[in-house]
């Protein structure tokens, strides 16, 4: 639980890049997450989505309080 600040908002980033193939890669470092998608829109709300479930499961096992949000800042 240390590090979060439960009277904020989680504020986590979404840096973008494109692979030499066309795909796009979106990566939330604060949660070690990359991922990607066939536009860049695609991989950002992949990023979003899996950024909820890893929010959700650490509300599950109570590792953050129900109220927990997050913010999104996207880098491109």
């Amino acid at each position: 639980m240390a590090g979060w600040h439960y009277n904020q908002a989680m504020r986590l980033s979404i840096e973008l890049d494109r692979e030499s193939d066309g795909r796009w890669i979106a990566e939330v470092p604060e949660l070690n997450v990359l991922l990607y998608g066939a536009s860049r829109q695609d991989a950002i709300q992949r990023a979003q989505a899996a950024a909820r479930d890893i929010k959700m499961d650490r509300i599950a096992h109570d590792d953050l309080p129900d109220t927990a949000t997050a913010i999104f800042e996207i880098a491109a």
